[in-house]
C-alpha cells in the first residue's frame, strides 16, 4: 500500500483536559506517516504548554499559535494552509480515534482512488466511557443526500487535497463542516462511507453542537443564506433533516 503523508487538522482552544488523549489516540494510530496541525485559538488555559511538551517528544507534532480568537473555522482553515499532506483529516480537540483509522481509511481512498471519505463513529461521555451508541456511515452521500442530512462527523472525514485543492471553511458559529462538505460534494464529488466504527465523539454538556434548537436554526440559515435554496426546497430538506436527527439521536 501507498503510504502518503495525512496532515491531521486539529484546531484549539481552551482543551488542556482533552487534548493530551486526543494528541495520544493520533499517536497511537497503526499508520505513521501523519503530521498533526495544532492551531491554538488564544488559549487563556495550558493548552499550549500541554501540546508544546508533546511535540518536543514528537516532530510529527507541530503547534501553530493564532494571534487573536477566530473560531474553529479560522483555525481550521490556518491548519489546511500549513498542511503538507496528500490527505486532510479533521479530528478536533476533545475527540479521538481508534488505532486502525489512518490506515483503513487511506486503504480504502487510495485503492477506489476518491477524493472524499467518511467512517462511523461512537459517542463518548464527558469522562470518555463509551456509550454503545453508534452514528453509521452510509455507503456514499451526494450533494442532494446531505442537504437532508448531517450524518457526516467532522471527525472522521478525510479529503483528498491533491485533487480537491486547499479547501476552505466559512468561518460562521456553529455547521462549518457541514458547509465546507456541501460545497466539495456540490462540485459533483461523492463523499464515500466506510461503516466501521474508527472515531470517538466526546458529547460534552452544555456545548454547541449539543444544543438541538440551536443546531436546527443553524441548519435553516444554511440553507437559506449560504446555500441560497427556495422556501420549498429548504422546508423538504429541514424535515428530512429533523427526521434524520431523531435517527441517529436514538
Amino acid at each position: 500500500m501507498n503510504t502518503p503523508l495525512v496532515s491531521v487538522i486539529t484546531p484549539v482552544y481552551n482543551a488542556e483536559k482533552f487534548i493530551t488523549e486526543t494528541i495520544r489516540s493520533v499517536q497511537n494510530q497503526t499508520y505513521t506517516n501523519w503530521e498533526m496541525l495544532l492551531v491554538d485559538d488564544c488559549s487563556s488555559d495550558k493548552s499550549r504548554s500541554v501540546i508544546k511538551e508533546l511535540a518536543a517528544a514528537d516532530s510529527r507534532i507541530k503547534l501553530i499559535e493564532q494571534k487573536e480568537n477566530g473560531g474553529a473555522a479560522v483555525a481550521r482553515n490556518t491548519a489546511i494552509e500549513h498542511a503538507s499532506g496528500k490527505y486532510a483529516a479533521f479530528l478536533d480537540s476533545d475527540d479521538a480515534w481508534l488505532p486502525e483509522k489512518l490506515m483503513k481509511q487511506v486503504s480504502f481512498m487510495e485503492e477506489r482512488k476518491i477524493d472524499f471519505s467518511f467512517t462511523s463513529y461512537e459517542i463518548m461521555d464527558d469522562q470518555g466511557n463509551r456509550l454503545g451508541q453508534v452514528v453509521h456511515a452510509p455507503k456514499e452521500m451526494t450533494y442532494n443526500k446531505l442537504l437532508s442530512n448531517t450524518i457526516i462527523g467532522c471527525l472522521t472525514v478525510m479529503l483528498n487535497l491533491e485533487s480537491l485543492g486547499k479547501v476552505k471553511m466559512v468561518n460562521i458559529r456553529t455547521r462549518q463542516d457541514y458547509v465546507m462538505w456541501l460545497s466539495i460534494l456540490k462540485k459533483g464529488y461523492i463523499a464515500y462511507g466506510i461503516d466501521e466504527t474508527l472515531a470517538l465523539y466526546r458529547k460534552v454538556p452544555g456545548s454547541i453542537s449539543s444544543n438541538k434548537l440551536k443546531a436546527a436554526k443553524q441548519n435553516w440559515k444554511v440553507y437559506r443564506e449560504i446555500e441560497k435554496l427556495s422556501l420549498f426546497k429548504s422546508a423538504v430538506s429541514f424535515t428530512g433533516y429533523a427526521i434524520n436527527a431523531v435517527k441517529k439521536s436514538r
